[in-house]
């Protein structure tokens, strides 16, 4: 785990010897502090007769939205374990992960998502503090006009178009598109 400066010095934002970026330095100490992208872990996760879950957001961003369920990971923790306790958190359900569907890629908020594929071994869920409620869905039913972000309606077409066959190299971002959302659209540039 990475040691921080005991706050004994100034900070000051410059270009660090041998670097190309400005980064967070300490004067005194010299401590370089690095702000890197956060990593997102999900799943696109079904019930045994194939309905597709979805979590209706309590928290913001999206309040009041539908999503599949996902977060940050934590320290310690590998991809597929977050996925797992994302799932658990949010819907109360245990999914067996499948393999990775899909790893999005949005700069304009420094994330990377690792979503996978899971199955749910029944279709019972109880709703955790970050959830109003969750459902499974048929296809035709999901709120698709509701739905929280750019990544989620890519999750979900990606699910469909990996639909039947095994998981081979995963999906990225559709061409054009960097997970901008705009005013209820999503924003290709």
């Amino acid at each position: 785990m990475p040691r921080y400066p005991d706050n004994d010095g100034p900070i000051h934002r410059r270009v660090p010897e041998g670097d190309n970026r400005p980064r967070l330095v300490c004067n005194s100490c010299g401590f370089i502090r690095y702000d890197n992208p956060k990593i997102v872990v999900g799943v696109v996760t079904t019930a045994p007769d194939g309905r597709i879950l979805l979590c209706r957001r309590a928290i913001e961003p999206q309040h009041g939205f539908w999503t599949i369920p996902a977060g940050y990971m934590e320290l310690g923790e590998t991809a597929e374990a977050g996925a797992r306790r994302e799932a658990e958190e949010e819907a109360g359900t245990k999914v067996e992960i499948e393999g990775l569907l899909a790893v999005y890629n949005v700069p304009r908020i420094s994330q990377v998502q690792l979503i996978f594929r899971a199955r749910s071994a029944d279709a019972s869920l109880a709703i955790g503090p970050e959830t109003l409620e969750a459902a499974f869905y048929d296809w035709n039913d999901i709120p698709w006009a509701s739905l929280a972000f750019p990544s989620v309606h890519w999750a979900l077409g990606h699910y469909r178009d990996a639909l039947g066959r095994p998981l081979g190299a995963p999906f990225g971002n559709p061409d054009g598109q960097r997970g901008d959302y705009v005013a209820g659209e999503v924003a290709t540039s």
